[in-house]
Formats: C-alpha cells, structure tokens, sequence
C-alpha cells in the first residue's frame, strides 16, 4: 500500500508548534465535508485552533484547501454521496498528492484501504494503510465515553466520545498508532493523514484539531 506525500512529523513536535503557534492568526484555511455528520461542530472546533473553516460540497473546492475533515457519519452513504456528488475520484487525487486530511469516526474507514464488515461495494478515499472494522465497538446502544492517553497531547487525558464505532485491526509499518482502547488503535496518523474511532469535536477538547491544524501548517511550509 502507497504512502501518501508529506515527511511525518512526531506528534510531540506538532503539539509543541501548536502551543507556541499565534492561533489568533488564521493563515489556513481547512474544509470540513459538509455531506453528513458533524459538520458545524468540526468548523467550530477548527475555528477555535486558529484556522479558517469552509463547508465542502463541489469537488472545485477541494482546490481551495490547505487541509480537510471528513466527519463521522455513516460510512457507507458518505461513500455514495461522494460518487454522486463527483468529489469520490478528486478526494483520492487530492489524497495522494499530499493533502492533510483528517477522519473522524466514518472519516477513519473512508480513509483505510480496506474495511472488515462493511459492504463490498462501499466506495473508500484511501491512503491510509490500515484496515479498519466497521461498527467494532457495537451498535449505537453500545456508545460510550472514556479518557484515552493520546500520544503527543499535553495536559490531561482525552474525553472521547465513541458512537458505532470502528477501530484499525492492521495497521502498516509506516502508521504511527496514538491512542489504543484496550488493544485496538483508536487513533492514528500516516504523514499529512490523521484519523480517530472517536469524535473529539463533541466534547468541547479542541487539542485534536489542534494537532490537525499543525500538521496543515507545517506541510504548508514544507
């Protein structure tokens, strides 16, 4: 499986320049795929780690960014609605020649190269060398919270908030795994690629996007 471009950088290092980045000065600008999900809540959490959110629909948009979320949602129809909106085949383009992107719950197994328990013909961005299982933790009555130890976040453990969600059963050599629950990662990045099981733009932590805007940041600068 393909690396995407964009040299990796250590999730320590990108939490430090967020730190000391002014995040007062909006110098990015990142779309939040506005198709399904928690779109309002990504743009808010983006807004508040000091970069510009745009809602995406058109695949023409995709030129217009720095970066991009792709938010929790249902996988499957997210994958459909791509197709129909022709931003499917842009997005992968977009993907391997080194756009950050970050998922989030769906936004994690549109992102993985192959999906366990999902349909056969879901459509998936990829670039993400993982496999993912979908629904792994249970269906929606089996949501829950906890407090995960994310590599490279200062300050206390993260709240998460889990919902039908997947976790990465294989992940490549060059996949760095953040945050487990038990023994599954719940959250990992690949160069300019983040991804979590988990929803951080619901808990109010914006110490994920922070990260996320980072990464855009230095990849512009590259």
């Amino acid at each position: 499986m393909s690396t995407p471009g964009g040299d990796p950088r250590t999730p320590d290092a990108a939490l430090r320049a967020a730190r000391e980045a002014d995040v007062t000065s909006i110098d990015v600008r990142i779309g939040v795929l506005a198709l399904q999900g928690d779109v309002r809540e990504h743009a808010r959490a983006l807004a508040a780690a000091g970069a510009e959110a745009v809602e995406v629909r058109r695949p023409e948009e995709l030129d217009t960014l720095d970066g991009l979320v792709l938010p929790g949602g249902e996988s499957t129809t997210i994958g459909r609605l791509l197709r129909i909106f022709g931003l499917l085949e842009p997005l992968r383009t977009a993907v391997g020649a080194g756009l950050p992107v970050y998922g989030s719950c769906a936004g994690m197994i549109l992102l993985a190269q192959d999906v366990l328990d999902g349909r056969p013909d879901q459509p998936l961005v990829g670039g993400l060398d993982v496999v993912v299982r979908r629904n792994a933790f249970g269906r929606q009555v089996d949501s829950f919270e906890a407090d995960l130890a994310v590599e490279g976040l200062t300050g206390p453990p993260l709240h998460a908030v889990f919902i039908r969600a997947p976790w990465v059963e294989k992940a490549g050599d060059a996949v760095m795994v953040l945050a487990r629950v038990g023994e599954h990662p719940v959250a990992v990045r690949q160069g300019n690629l983040l991804a979590t099981s988990f929803h951080p733009e619901l808990t109010g932590d914006t110490r994920m996007h922070e990260l996320f805007v980072t990464m855009v940041r230095q990849r512009g600068r590259a």
